[in-house]
C-alpha cells in the first residue's frame, strides 16, 4: 500500500510490514494446515479436558459430513447458539467445511431475539447448549423458522466418568428437562457415528460468505454483517503481523495460551482469539462465563493462573473487574505477556491500574463487527503506544475522517468527523439489506470505505482517537459533548469504579440537552452526587460537566462489556412520564 501519515510518524512498529500477502483459500484450510503440522498441539482447554488440533479437525470433518447428510449445501446458514465451550471450534469449522455459513447467536438472547435472528438469516439448522434454560429456549425460538435440525451439545462429552465422580460433577452437569426428538440430534452421536469425511467444496475466498454476525450498526436495528472467508483470513493475518512484542515477551508459535474470556459469538472473541490462535498453533482456554465465581470473575483469574495464560483479549469492564478484584494480589497473573482492549473505550487510568496489578502490557485497539473486527491498533509497546488513542490503521488498512452529515467530504487532519475505513477485512455488506449496505459505504480514490458511525480525529503522528459514537453525541446549547470524554474523566476519580454518561432533553427546552452521569463506586467507598459534580467542575468545561449524577449499584451492559447508554436514556425518559 502507499505510504500514509501513520507510517511516517516514527511510531509504526519496526518489524510490521505495511502490506501483506493473503492466502486465497477457505478459512477452514487454516485449521487443516495447523492440524497437519501441529496435530499433537493442544487447541482447546476446558475443565481439565484438552483437545488437540488433530482431534478438533477430525470432529469438524464429522460435523461437516453430518450436515451434508442432512442436505446442507453451499451457502446454507447454520446457527451456533453456544457459550465458549470446546464444541465451538469443531462446530464452527465443520459448518464451513460443509460449505455452510455460520450464524453466531448470543447465548443470552431471549427466545424472541433468537427467533428474529434465525428468521432474518434463514438458518436451517442450529447447534445449542444442553441446558435446562437454553435448550427449551431454542425449541421455542425455532418455531416459525426454516430450522429443521437442532443439534444439542452437552458438556458431559468433555468430562470423563472418572473425573465426574471424583469431582462430584454428576449432579452439576447441565441437562435439558426434555428434548423434541422429531428435530433433535445429539452432538455426541455425530462424533460417534459419522466418518471424518468432509464433502469436497469449491470456495471462492473473496466472494463466498463464511460468517454472518449480527450488529446494531449505526442505526440500532439488528443487521447481519456478511464476512467472507477472505475478510476473516485477512484480519487474522493482520493481527498475527501486528502482535510482534518486544523481548523478552516475544510470542512463540505453538507455545502461547489465549484466554477465551470474550464470547465467540462476537467478532472480537471469535476472530482475535478462537481463530487467530489456530493461525499460530496456540492453545485457548474456554471460558463460558468470565464473570463466574465468588467474588465475581474469580474463576477467570484462577484459569489464567492454572493454565498460564499469556494472551488476553478483553473489554474495559472486564479489565476493571480484574484490576479491582479483591483477590487479584493473591492470584498469580505473571504469565500474561500482552493484553488488548477493544469493543468499548479504555480509560487511561484504568489501563495503568490494570498493569500495576497484573503486569501484562495492555494496549487499546479498535474495530467493528463489519470489519472482522480489527482496523486499528496501538503498537504493543509501553514506549510507543499512546494512551487515549485507538492507535493507527494496521497493515493494508486505510482510514479517513469525513463529515458527519454526508460522509462524502474528507476533513483535514486534526478535525473531528466520522471515521471511514477501507481494507481487506471490511465486510461484503449486510445480509439481504442492499439499501442499508449502500448507506454505509462511500468511495474515495477508487477505494470502498465503510462509515463506522464513530466520531474521532487523527493526530500529527497518524494516531486516531475516538470522541464518541455519532448517535451518542450530546447537544448542549449547540455545543457537542461526547460521553466518552466525560466518562474517561470520571474514571480518574479515586472512588469511581465505572461510569456511564448520557444526554437528556431539558424539560423546558426539549431541543436542548444536558449531561447526566451514572457511576458505580468502588467497594467500600461512599460519595454523594454533589461531591462528584463539584470534583468535575475543575476538570470539565461547563457544557460537558454532569448536571446530574446518579450513584448506582451497576450499569446495564452488553455481554461484551459495552455500557448500554440507550437503555439508561430510555429508563430515564420513562421515569419522566410517570
Amino acid at each position: 500500500m502507499e505510504e500514509m501519515l501513520w507510517h511516517k510518524g516514527g511510531k509504526w512498529p519496526e518489524k510490521v510490514r505495511k502490506s501483506l500477502d493473503y492466502p486465497e483459500e477457505p478459512l477452514f484450510a487454516m485449521l487443516d494446515r495447523t492440524a497437519d503440522q501441529y496435530g499433537d498441539k493442544i487447541y482447546t482447554i476446558w475443565a481439565g479436558n484438552k483437545q488437540t488440533y488433530a482431534q478438533v479437525r477430525e470432529s469438524a470433518d464429522k460435523v461437516a459430513n453430518f450436515l451434508a447428510s442432512k442436505g446442507i449445501r453451499k451457502g446454507d446458514r447454520v446457527g451456533i447458539f453456544l457459550p465458549n465451550l470446546p464444541h465451538y471450534p469443531p462446530v464452527f469449522f465443520g459448518i464451513l467445511k460443509a460449505g455452510g455459513i455460520a450464524v453466531t447467536c448470543n447465548p443470552s438472547y431471549t427466545a424472541r431475539e433468537l427467533n428474529f435472528q434465525l428468521k432474518d438469516s434463514g438458518v436451517v439448522a442450529v447447534f445449542c447448549f444442553d441446558h435446562p434454560k437454553y435448550t427449551p429456549l431454542t425449541y421455542e425460538a425455532v418455531k416459525g423458522t426454516d430450522v429443521k435440525t437442532v443439534v444439542v451439545c452437552s458438556v458431559a462429552e468433555f468430562v470423563s466418568k472418572m473425573k465426574a465422580v471424583i469431582g462430584g460433577l454428576l449432579g452439576k452437569i447441565p441437562k435439558s428437562p426434555s428434548y423434541d426428538l422429531d428435530i433433535t440430534v445429539f452432538y455426541k452421536d455425530i462424533i460417534a457415528n459419522y466418518e471424518p469425511k468432509a464433502p469436497e467444496m469449491l470456495i471462492s475466498s473473496k466472494e463466498d460468505t463464511a460468517l454472518i454476525l449480527y450488529t446494531g450498526g449505526t442505526t440500532g436495528t439488528p443487521k447481519g454483517a456478511e464476512l467472507t472467508h477472505s475478510n476473516l483470513i485477512s484480519n487474522v493475518e493482520q493481527m498475527h503481523e501486528w502482535a510482534q512484542l518486544e523481548p523478552p515477551n516475544n510470542l512463540i508459535e505453538g507455545e502461547e495460551v489465549y484466554v477465551g474470556a470474550l464470547p465467540w459469538y462476537h467478532s472480537y472473541g471469535l476472530t482475535l482469539t478462537m481463530i487467530t490462535c489456530v493461525r499460530q498453533a496456540n492453545s485457548v482456554i474456554c471460558i463460558p462465563d468470565p464473570r463466574a465465581g465468588k467474588p465475581l470473575m474469580t474463576d477467570l483469574l484462577v484459569e489464567i493462573e492454572k493454565n498460564k495464560g499469556t494472551i488476553l483479549h478483553c473489554v474495559p469492564a472486564l479489565y476493571a473487574g480484574i484490576a479491582n478484584h479483591s483477590k487479584v494480589k493473591e492470584i498469580d497473573l505473571s504469565s500474561l505477556k500482552v493484553c488488548a482492549s477493544g469493543a468499548a473505550p479504555l480509560a487511561p487510568e484504568l489501563a495503568k491500574l490494570f498493569e500495576a496489578v497484573a503486569g501484562g502490557t495492555l494496549f487499546e485497539g479498535y474495530g467493528l463487527t463489519e470489519t472482522s473486527p480489527l482496523t486499528h491498533g496501538n503498537p504493543p509497546s509501553r514506549v510507543t503506544r499512546k494512551f487515549g488513542s485507538i492507535g493507527m490503521p494496521i497493515s493494508d488498512t486505510y482510514a479517513k475522517i469525513v463529515d458527519t452529515e454526508t460522509g462524502s467530504r474528507e476533513l483535514p487532519q486534526g478535525e473531528d468527523g466520522e471515521i471511514a475505513i477501507s481494507g481487506p477485512q471490511v465486510m461484503k455488506g449486510y445480509y439481504n439489506k442492499p439499501e442499508e449496505t449502500a448507506a454505509v459505504f462511500r468511495e474515495f480514490d477508487g477505494r470502498r470505505y465503510f462509515l463506522t458511525g464513530d466520531i474521532g480525529h487523527m493526530d500529527e503522528e497518524g494516531f486516531f482517537a475516538i470522541s464518541d459514537r455519532k448517535k451518542d453525541m450530546i447537544n448542549v446549547g449547540g455545543l457537542k459533548a461526547y460521553p466518552r470524554e466525560v466518562e474517561d474523566t470520571l474514571y480518574e476519580h479515586p472512588k469511581i469504579h465505572m461510569a456511564g454518561v448520557i444526554g437528556l432533553p431539558r424539560e423546558d427546552d426539549p431541543t436542548n440537552e444536558y449531561v447526566k452521569a451514572y457511576v458505580v463506586l468502588k467497594d467500600g467507598e461512599t460519595a454523594s452526587p454533589e461531591e462528584i459534580i463539584e470534583w468535575a467542575r475543575e476538570r470539565l468545561a461547563g457544557y460537558k460537566r454532569p448536571r446530574e449524577v446518579a450513584i448506582v449499584d451497576s450499569l446495564p451492559m452488553t455481554s461484551v462489556g459495552k455500557i448500554l447508554r440507550r437503555q439508561l436514556r430510555e429508563e430515564e425518559l420513562k421515569k419522566r412520564e410517570q
